[in-house]
């Protein structure tokens, strides 16, 4: 970066705040309404230094983190990140060439599972995410090592016992174009670790896990191993309604 690219003047890091835009920002300024060091700035030019503080009506402003979402279509077998270098990519390198800002998953598949995740680093979302009693709809295409039974998947539909209570499976059905080992299930709690538990509990293999459906969106157009940011229609059913 140049040096002329880290000024940061006075009119430019109040319209970073949010409060305004920048030319509004400017005209706040001359008229008194902003303070460095609590003292009155008039010159929205004001070259800002590491250590100033900014008042707007005597309130302490910071420049607003800018928040961040995007969806994944993961690979199977892609670990989340490698303890150090690695000849092969993980989903924490691949993303970091979409942004610079550190993001979290909202959940944490397995290994083996691929599909749809979704990272930001909106701490709001990930708090509401992370909490084990979140309901959020969630598909799944699974691929079993035999053809599950009439009875297994009539017991899975009555509900089955777990160590913590009922497996919460919303819904399940073969999924015949893909072949008679293959099933659809939604849930609403739990993750796609509820899943593997589930089916080797009932004596199956999962042999291959994918996450087609998650929070509202889908893997449509999104080749495997890419990554797109969500649109502000997405971001406001994550936040309010996922």
């Amino acid at each position: 970066m140049e040096p002329e690219e880290e000024i940061l003047r006075l009119n430019k890091f109040i319209a970073h705040c949010g409060i305004c835009n920048r030319r509004k920002a400017a005209d706040l300024i001359k008229k008194g309404e902003i303070s460095v060091n609590e003292v009155v700035e008039r010159n929205p030019f004001y070259e800002l230094q590491n250590s100033d503080k900014v008042y707007y009506k005597g309130k302490l402003v910071e420049i607003e983190e800018v928040k961040v979402y995007l969806l994944f279509n993961k690979p199977k077998n892609m670990v989340i990140s490698h303890p150090g270098e690695a000849n092969k990519p993980d989903v924490m390198t691949l993303i970091r060439k979409k942004t610079d800002i550190k993001v979290e998953l909202l959940d944490m598949p397995q290994e083996t599972t691929a599909g749809l995740v979704i990272l930001t680093n909106d701490n709001q979302v990930l708090d509401k995410y992370h909490h084990p009693d979140h309901r959020i709809k969630k598909m799944y295409h699974v691929l079993l090592d035999k053809e599950i039974s009439d009875e297994d998947l009539f017991q899975i539909r009555e509900g089955i016992r777990s160590t913590s209570g009922k497996y919460n499976i919303t819904g399940i059905d073969r999924i015949e174009d893909l072949g008679e080992q293959a099933l659809g299930v939604e849930i609403h709690i739990g993750n796609d670790s509820t899943l593997y538990q589930l089916f080797e509990k009932l004596g199956y293999v999962v042999t291959k896990m994918d996450r087609t459906y998650y929070a509202g969106l889908t893997k449509k157009d999104l080749k495997r191993g890419w990554s797109r940011f969500l649109t502000e229609k997405e971001v406001i059913f994550l936040k309010h309604f996922g």
